[in-house]
Parts: structure tokens; sequence; C-alpha cells
């Protein structure tokens, strides 16, 4: 090996993946990163970051409202307002991941699963579960307010309300206070 750091192992108290690496004459993801850390010291006096995690939204309203919700609609008004607050964490974290693929062009020409097109997958996966989120959320609401027909002979009629609509022209019963 190149790196002055690698040393060989001998299997004692070494894991799996260690040992493969040895055995390849490879670098351990461990290896791999002790030396960017160390590599990057001098870089990141320059440039401080912050250290600790980004700051997320508290779980534990939207999973108490969850818990609490009863309709399809209640559990849709806990699921957007829980998507749009994660929506801006997404983002930013899609266009950085963007932005480090397209870093100095590496990502033209960049073969399928290189560093590159995999930071642009990881970029549009990112969006995706707000995509694929929303679209479950909507399908949920689908079912309970404009179910698919029973069969394919059954009688148009009127259109169906939603569960909790009063037909027009009527006055909403009273509801008991809960």
């Amino acid at each position: 090996m190149s790196h002055p750091d690698f040393e060989l192992y001998d299997n004692a108290g070494r894991d799996a993946e260690q040992i493969s690496a040895a055995r390849y004459g490879i670098a351990t993801r461990a290896d791999l990163l002790r030396w960017a850390r160390r590599d990057a010291a001098p870089f990141l006096a320059e440039h401080p970051l912050p250290d600790g995690p980004l700051p997320s939204p508290d779980p534990a309203p939207y999973l108490a409202a969850l818990a609490a919700a009863q309709t399809p609609a209640e559990v849709h008004a806990v699921t957007s307002r829980l998507l749009d607050a994660a929506e801006p964490a997404l983002r930013a974290m899609s266009d950085y991941l963007l932005a480090a693929a397209q870093w100095r062009g590496q990502h033209r020409e960049a073969a399928k699963d290189s560093p590159p097109k995999l930071l642009l997958e990881a970029a549009s996966r990112s969006l995706s579960a707000l995509a694929i989120a929303d679209h479950a959320d909507l399908e949920a609401l689908r079912a309970a307010y404009d179910p698919a027909p029973t069969s394919k002979n059954q009688a148009p009629g009127p259109p169906s309300l939603p569960p909790s609509s009063t037909p027009p022209g009527q006055v909403p019963p009273h509801r008991p206070a809960r």
C-alpha cells in the first residue's frame, strides 16, 4: 500500500472488514475517514463548520397529534405539516449534494456508479422522500374521499360527499363537545 499510514493487520482482535482489507491490500472505511480527517484539519481550521447535527423539528408534537388523529383528514393535516417542516432541511441537503457532485465538473462524463453520479442520485432521492410521502398521503385521502367504483356495471349516481360534509342546502348537525 502506498499510503504511509497503512499497516498490515494481524487477525487478532480485528473485525471482518479489517481482515478483508489486509487480505486485499486496501484501506478500511475507518482508515479512509482517519486519513481524510487528518488531511482536512488545516482546511477546517480556516473554514470552521458546525460540528453538531443540523437542527431538526421535534417529532414529539407530530407523533402526539398522529396518535390522537381519528380520520384520514386529521392524519393528512399532521403529515402535511411535518412534510412542510422537513422540506427546507431536505432541500438544503439536496442542494449541497448536487453541488458536491458537480464540484470542479467531476460529474461530466463520469461513469454510472462513480462518486459524482452517486451524489447526484442521493440529491434526487433526498427530495424523492418528500414526494413519495406526499403521494402516499394523497392516496390515503383518495381512498377515504374518492374510493374506486366497486364494479363496472354500477349505475351512475350522485357524487358522494366526504364523510364530514353536509349536503348543500342543509344545516350541519350540532356535534356535542368532546
